[in-house]
């Protein structure tokens, strides 16, 4: 079983540094990016919660869904410029927000 999904796990890599045509070292720091960066955004949407009196109901989920959407970005970035990813990680993000908005890039 274990063996199985080690094989799967290095299909859907090898499929991603196609996808993305990158090396292995970059795919390494890209994934290491989305890593740091989604546990940075849960960290700082953790803490900024901590200090509002918001009870945790809807409205502090809806609340915390949209902060961790709007925190996402930025926590990517940030991590992505020591790491040497900015520029994938600013098409990436573009890429996104094109696909949500349906605008194009002129």
């Amino acid at each position: 079983m274990g063996f199985i999904f080690l094989i799967d796990f290095c299909w859907i890599l090898k499929k991603l540094q196609t996808k993305w045509k990158v090396s292995a070292v970059r795919l390494l720091l890209i994934i290491s990016t989305f890593a740091i960066g989604g546990s940075l955004c849960a960290y700082s949407g953790r803490k900024l919660f901590g200090v509002t009196n918001i009870e945790k109901g809807f409205l502090w989920v809806l609340l915390y869904i949209i902060t961790i959407s709007i925190l996402w970005p930025i926590a990517i970035i940030l991590v992505s410029i020591p790491l040497g990813q900015f520029f994938f990680f600013k098409r990436y993000l573009s890429s996104i927000y094109e696909k949500i908005s349906g605008k194009k890039k002129i």
